[in-house]
């Protein structure tokens, strides 16, 4: 199953390291990576696979939703079907 997950917040040192790190512990791949700073601003969008995950849906957004207050930053995790129909123009 594919997911979107984003991240938003201040930049800092370490925040793709430590999402990656996660992911890589639960066995969810990253397929796409984008992200940007602007005026200090942090923002981060992946594109992951979660079929062999060792975690279901919710405790991985409920993990990364953590890691995200830890972080000072909001991270959602969506799938990516639901991603795509609500930014659908």
């Amino acid at each position: 199953m594919k997911s979107v997950i984003t991240v938003i917040g201040r930049d800092s040192v370490g925040i793709i390291a430590r999402v990656s790190a996660l992911l890589a512990e639960n066995e969810i791949n990253i397929i796409d990576i984008t992200q940007t700073t602007y005026d200090e601003q942090f923002l981060m969008v992946m594109v992951v696979d979660m079929s062999n995950s060792k975690v279901s849906f919710s405790k991985a957004a409920s993990q990364l939703k953590t890691l995200g207050e830890e972080l000072g930053q909001k991270i959602h995790v969506r799938h990516k079907k639901v991603f795509d129909s609500m930014h659908r123009i």
